[in-house]
């Protein structure tokens, strides 16, 4: 999660919705996806859906969204808005760029907000596609996780127009507490990689630290709770701990269920590393995350929450 003050060089808004209703596709209603959609129907905006997932839709539907049977049908209904939120930079090239892509459909005028986190370079070159189809396109990843996605306390980090970036507040608003402009297109994805290269590795030591404490017969919630009030205090720690037990609501309380896959958290991890060895830019911590969360991965946790970190390490102790 970004907190409040981040990145002096961004616009930032915070702010409550004043939004009117708007016409607005949604494509993508995963954990993340789902309840952002459902934020915008409690909002009253007329929303059309879809999703590979039909019991996603169905959800959604039973909400008051309407569905649609592809992404260039959502185009086609002629929302003003189109809202993607999707898992890697291949979908969202298929969802916009396919033979039944948006774009297949988009009218003239209507704005495009990509809420996923990619390469910034797909970022771009996807502006670049939209642009040609009169439409315009900005990335607005998010941070604050599947609670923030649920209670509409999401942080935007959004790359465009300073004028596009005005017509996506109202809605974003919708979803978010945070809405913050970064620059131009793709600078959203910079902010959003390198936030998730500083929580990667910050949940990889809190696992570490907790893991050490509990086995030296130190109280898990005594442990954290002296974290939480000291300098060690950290997302990872005091709103998102990882052992089971310290915290409720959080998915280290179901089993690593529900929240932010080991896979995805690697993913993002990739396109930092890749984002750094393009510019030389030493990343000896992340590139180790990386390797951890791949690792978490291979070991059948992929889909587990990304604080799991803590039960593979509790697990898995080396041989003497």
């Amino acid at each position: 999660m970004i907190r409040s003050g981040f990145v002096a060089s961004c616009v930032k808004r915070s702010f409550a919705s004043t939004s009117t209703a708007a016409s607005v596709g949604f494509i993508g209603l995963g954990n993340m996806g789902g309840p952002m959609a459902a934020n915008l129907l409690k909002a009253k905006h007329h929303v059309t859906v879809f999703d590979v997932n039909p019991q996603a839709v169905k959800e959604l539907e039973a909400l008051g969204a309407d569905s649609a049977r592809s992404p260039a049908a959502v185009a086609a209904t002629g929302a003003d808005i189109i809202v993607t939120m999707l898992p890697s930079s291949p979908h969202v090239r298929s969802v916009y760029t396919g033979d039944d892509g948006v774009l297949s459909t988009v009218a003239k005028g209507t704005l495009l907000i990509d809420t996923s986190t990619i390469d910034p370079t797909a970022s771009r070159e996807l502006a670049l596609a939209a642009a040609d189809k009169g439409a315009e396109l900005i990335d607005a990843p998010v941070s604050g996780g599947v609670g923030g996605a649920r209670d509409g306390t999401l942080t935007f980090m959004v790359g465009g127009s300073e004028n596009a970036f005005k017509r996506a507040q109202p809605v974003l608003s919708d979803m978010g507490k945070n809405i913050v402009l970064c620059g131009g297109v793709g600078n959203g994805q910079v902010v959003k990689i390198c936030n998730n290269l500083v929580l990667g590795i910050s949940m990889i030591g809190v696992s570490e630290a907790m893991n050490l404490g509990v086995q030296l017969g130190m109280d898990a919630k005594t442990l954290a709770g002296i974290f939480n009030t000291s300098s060690a205090r950290c997302w990872s720690s005091d709103t998102y701990n990882p052992v089971p037990g310290v915290m409720e609501g959080v998915p280290s309380s179901r089993d690593f269920d529900g929240g932010f896959g080991s896979a995805l958290m690697a993913k993002d991890l990739g396109l930092a590393v890749a984002a750094a060895h393009d510019i030389k830019a030493p990343l000896p911590l992340g590139g180790n995350a990386l390797q951890f969360y791949n690792l978490l991965t291979a070991h059948g946790l992929g889909n587990k929450d990304f604080g799991v970190a803590y039960k593979f390490l509790a697990k898995n102790k080396p041989q003497e």
